[in-house]
């Protein structure tokens, strides 16, 4: 029988149990992952989805049939293992996790040392060719062993360098952790801070009584947002299953585009380190370059997607790279992207500045307006698609960059389209210079155009 292999994705394998992925395809992948990376000890961890336990069982039996050494962290988010990988200075680390996919849904990420990100182009593709031509070794002279690995302490002392409590109001702080895994960290951070704690869907729970936690759907924010306004809450937070991911309320409970978060703490590190590298993505721009050029940053454009963001912080030696997606990656932390950090610096920077979140990103927003990101479905090649928008916006453009898909600045306005990683979705944003109405007439008139061809 054929390998079941739909599951590997651009940058992680994620896939619906068990038609994609079964117990078997975990075990190749333990087999075909320690043939390739070649690691003499790997980190593996598991999120809170009724399969992940199993999944990362049988995982582990490929890893320790093949002679590698597996140290399991046992219940956790993503960025247990990039810490696990990299502070134990370990071959590699596997999570298990599909992160906001639906119930049905599992996967897996994978780093090698320094917890650099496997993905298609850096040996996801290899691995999945070793399973499909059957070409995965037998069993090693001298099985791996497997033991339990606790870096709780370490991470909550790392996640607590990042600010000084001294410097942390009193606040009150809607936490939604979406019956993921963030409520486990949360409670260990909680005695060490000062702070007010109000939780929602804080059970971690694989059933996810109160849906899939993926904050980025609109119909998924009520909760937290309904909370801050009901409790008078100073900041609400909410995030993804896996907790690599971070999302904001201010204290009006209104959510706060991602986009506006990479500006804000691109000003905390550069307020720290003058000249310091920021990297960030080509969907939306012009607030993070006029905040990271006015305080003498040096900004860097990359390519959307966690592989390219943390290969080229590595490069220029970034301080902290952003995306408008609520990734968040700091060159302290191995130059990985968490949803725990993000959060704590940006209620030190409401303590030190005196000011709520609204006031923080409230000028920002206004000074460039964004659409948001918005998907669509469109029917035929995507390449077609962007050529097509090329040819009807490229007059007056001032400039055109193809980093990431299509991006077109004109003189007022500026637009990215490009094709979705992960999904079979065209994904575009558009922003403006302090014209909101501008930015909507162009966003209407964009869409009516795709949805036109």
């Amino acid at each position: 029988m054929k390998p079941k292999l739909t599951a590997f994705k651009a940058y992680d394998i994620r896939g619906r149990i068990p038609d994609e992925i079964d117990d078997q395809l975990a075990f190749d992948i333990g087999r075909a992952y320690a043939a390739f990376v070649k690691p003499r000890n790997v980190a593996v961890g598991y999120d809170i989805r009724l399969s992940s336990p199993r999944l990362a069982a049988a995982l582990k039996r490929g890893l320790t049939q093949s002679g590698v050494d597996v140290l399991d962290i046992g219940l956790w988010g993503t960025e247990g293992i990039y810490f696990a990988t990299a502070a134990e200075n370990l071959g590699g680390g596997i999570m298990v996790t599909a992160s906001h996919n639906p119930p049905d849904y599992n996967g897996m990420k994978f780093v090698r040392a320094e917890s650099r990100p496997i993905s298609a182009d850096t040996g996801l593709n290899d691995i999945r060719e070793l399973i499909e031509a059957g070409r995965l070794p037998g069993p090693a002279a001298q099985p791996g062993t497997e033991r339990p690995l606790d870096v709780r302490r370490k991470y909550i002392e790392h996640l607590l360098s990042y600010v000084d409590p001294r410097k942390l109001e009193k606040l009150k702080v809607v936490v939604n952790a979406g019956n993921g895994g963030a409520g486990l960290i949360l409670d260990q951070l909680e005695p060490h801070l000062p702070l007010e704690l109000v939780k929602v869907h804080h059970r971690p729970d694989g059933h996810f009584p109160n849906g899939v936690p993926n904050p980025m759907l609109e119909e998924n924010r009520a909760a937290t947002s309904e909370a801050v306004r009901r409790s008078g809450a100073d900041v609400g937070l909410a995030w993804d299953g896996d907790y690599d991911r971070c999302f904001f309320f201010d204290e009006q409970g209104r959510f706060i585009e991602g986009y506006y978060l990479v500006g804000l703490l691109a000003e905390v590190f550069l307020r720290g380190e003058r000249g310091a590298r920021i990297v960030h993505d080509p969907r939306l721009t012009w607030n993070t370059l006029d905040i990271v050029r006015s305080l003498g940053g040096q900004p860097v454009l990359c390519k959307s997607g966690h592989a390219f963001i943390k290969q080229k912080m590595r490069e220029v030696d970034a301080a902290y790279g952003g995306e408008m997606s609520a990734h968040h990656y700091f060159r302290k932390f191995h130059y990985c992207d968490s949803g725990m950090i993000p959060w704590l610096l940006v209620l030190q920077a409401i303590g030190e500045r005196g000011k709520p979140l609204s006031a923080l990103v409230g000028e920002r927003m206004r000074l460039f307006p964004a659409s948001g990101e918005i998907n669509l479905r469109l029917e035929g090649d995507v390449s077609a698609v962007l050529a097509r928008a090329r040819e009807r916006y490229a007059t007056g453009a001032v400039s055109i960059d193809l980093t990431d898909g299509l991006s077109i600045e004109l003189a007022e306005w500026r637009f990215n389209l490009r094709a979705s990683n992960t999904e079979p979705l065209v994904r575009l944003n558009v922003e403006s210079r302090g014209n909101e109405a501008l930015m909507r007439e162009k966003t209407d008139e964009l869409l009516q155009f795709l949805r036109s061809g």
